[in-house]
């Protein structure tokens, strides 16, 4: 596992992070979560992402009951606010000064840890002024239950705003967790400058497309048993926007590149992520152990210039590059 440093900070982090959207508590047993993070930790990970909104909160219990035992000073812990929570009421959402103070107490208690090593807000809150939110998240930070303070899918305007009055206010607003992938990459035009520019590093969610640049989906065939794409829960939600023929079949023009290069079309994907400098991990999920195992095995993968060109001329055309999609809800979710 090789480990790099979290935007300008001197935090370093797994370049492979373990996170359980969409896993744990929800689509896979207790058991198996469980084992998967065992997976992760034997592999070399030491960055593990959730949010109190992933499967109502449960999914934090899991992965704190999966950690217990572990060294504290040796992992990382992640966890975000934002998404309503609970019973949904009228301030169980958003980042109110009132919901970012009770959700860390609560996402604390449920990991079983005195603090996380990175508080995030999960999305921009159009109804919160951000003054009243970057000060809660420096109270945060102060009372000693967060080290360092990151956002979500925030664009290249809202960065600068909350990374100039972090600033102000003596804390470190060290990094953006958005989707990116090779057919999602709508962050390269504007956030990946500005992130430059602020010292902020990119957290990478869905760097396989949910499964689609693993190449299991094939053009025109029957959907595998068992995948994301037939889960009733919401793996066939989140993963609809790729399933379109002409994706599917450029996506398979990548398996010969990852032959030559003895990868797995997965780990070839990631290695293109992480090929971005400005990325300095990419989030993985996991059903079954052997999927962290796998994954695992692109840190460190170096792709040469011809590599990424032959890459870029398979999918590029099918890739979303629109910097317009990167969007936060019009009014706070209930």
């Amino acid at each position: 596992m090789e480990f790099r440093y979290l935007g300008n900070s001197g935090f370093k982090i797994s370049e492979i992070i373990f996170g359980n959207w969409l896993t744990h508590a929800s689509q896979v047993e207790n058991d198996i979560a469980a084992a998967s993070v065992r997976a992760a930790l034997d592999a070399g990970i030491t960055t593990f992402d959730t949010a109190d909104a992933y499967a109502n909160t449960a999914a934090e219990v899991v992965l704190g009951d999966a950690l217990k035992g572990e060294r504290r000073a040796s992992i990382e812990i992640f966890t975000k606010v934002y998404w309503p929570t609970g019973p949904r009421g009228h301030n169980d959402t958003g980042l109110s000064r009132k919901h970012i103070l009770e959700s860390i107490d609560g996402s604390l208690q449920r990991l079983g840890t005195d603090y996380v090593d990175l508080y995030q807000a999960h999305r921009y809150d159009v109804e919160t002024p951000l003054e009243e939110t970057m000060q809660a998240f420096a109270d945060v930070v102060r009372a000693g239950k967060a080290l360092y303070i990151g956002v979500s899918e925030w664009n290249a305007e809202q960065l600068r705003a909350g990374h100039a009055l972090a600033k102000d206010l003596g804390i470190q607003l060290i990094s953006n967790q958005p989707q990116y992938s090779l057919l999602w990459r709508v962050i390269e035009e504007e956030v990946v400058p500005a992130s430059r520019e602020l010292g902020i590093s990119q957290i990478v969610w869905s760097p396989v497309a949910q499964g689609v640049l693993s190449g299991k989906y094939k053009p025109g065939a029957e959907l595998p048993a068992g995948s994301r794409a037939t889960d009733k829960k919401g793996g066939e939600n989140t993963i609809k926007g790729f399933m379109r023929d002409e994706v599917l079949t450029a996506v398979q023009q990548l398996q010969p590149i990852a032959d030559e290069l003895d990868l797995t079309m997965a780990q070839l994907s990631l290695a293109w992520v992480l090929h971005n400098d400005n990325v300095a991990g990419a989030i993985v999920g996991a059903s079954r152990p052997e999927q962290v195992t796998s994954n695992v095995a692109a840190s460190g993968v170096k792709l040469d210039t011809d590599v990424v060109e032959r890459i870029e001329a398979a999918v590029g055309a099918v890739a979303e590059t629109d910097p317009a999609k990167t969007v936060s809800p019009t009014t706070r979710p209930a």
